[in-house]
């Protein structure tokens, strides 16, 4: 019901961020895909992009976003997306604040972003939420509240919103009751017409491509990624977020 999004960058775009690819990632391949809804846009972003303003990102989230199973500080998502968005955009100065404590819900998230929103500004907010909420569950309807009220609390802050929704790993033990979770975070995303890159999906159709190859992208506890696998998503979400911040531009599926 949820569909997986599509929304790769312009081939320019694709070359560039190809370069200085990891060998690691080089053994796993995610080639074309989706990660991102074709009708979003971050078009707050456009205007400093084409300025070349400085912009000042915050990753938050939980374990995904501070990295955990990556081998160095500079193999977390936030660090590579920082990394590829600065080749995409040699003119402004890009930098992610990765605010991300393994272990997190959404209340606890929730609370340590409007600290982080009332501490200083940003251009955009890229809320990595439901992983945790989805494994240990509870109650759904209070966790799609705490999501709108996530939203709400960005957007009366001043920022753009994104929205990384939970990863797909093979071991989930209740896929029903995790699924559940992956589809309350687009519901509410959806009613209020924010970006979510669709990690699940993503992940869901890496797997289901190659099956053994996957295993690559996840660390050795098999729940968590890999260099590999931050290193994938950074280039979909960064390739994505290209596009987002110039929709009138064409798009079409980058080659990696």
């Amino acid at each position: 019901m949820r569909a997986a999004m599509r929304f790769l960058a312009l081939p320019v775009i694709a070359a560039t961020l190809t370069v200085g690819a990891p060998a690691q990632a080089a053994s796993f391949s995610c080639r074309e895909t989706p990660i991102v809804r074709a009708n979003t846009t971050l078009a707050p972003l456009s205007a400093k992009v084409a300025q070349g303003q400085t912009l000042t990102i915050l990753a938050i989230g939980s374990s995904s976003t501070e990295g955990i199973g990556a081998s160095a500080k500079d193999k977390t998502y936030p660090a590579r997306l920082q990394a590829l968005l600065g080749k995409a955009w040699p003119k402004s100065k890009v930098e992610i604040v990765n605010a991300g404590i393994g272990g997190e819900t959404a209340p606890q998230t929730l609370a340590r972003m409007k600290a982080a929103l009332s501490a200083r500004p940003y251009d955009l907010v890229i809320w990595q939420v439901g992983t945790n909420d989805a494994v240990k569950g509870g109650d759904l309807d209070a966790f799609k509240a705490m999501v709108g009220e996530g939203i709400a609390l960005v957007r009366d802050a001043g920022p753009a919103l994104a929205i990384l929704d939970p990863q797909y790993f093979p071991s989930v033990r209740d896929p029903q009751r995790y699924g559940e979770y992956v589809e309350a975070v687009g519901e509410v995303s959806r009613r209020e017409a924010v970006p979510v890159f669709g990690r699940y999906d993503a992940m869901r159709e890496w797997h289901r491509s190659d099956a053994e190859a996957f295993k690559a992208a996840l660390w050795t506890d098999g729940f968590h990624m890999s260099d590999a696998g931050y290193d994938c998503l950074a280039r979909d979400m960064a390739n994505a977020m290209v596009g987002m911040a110039a929709p009138s531009h064409p798009v079409v599926a980058a080659s990696r």
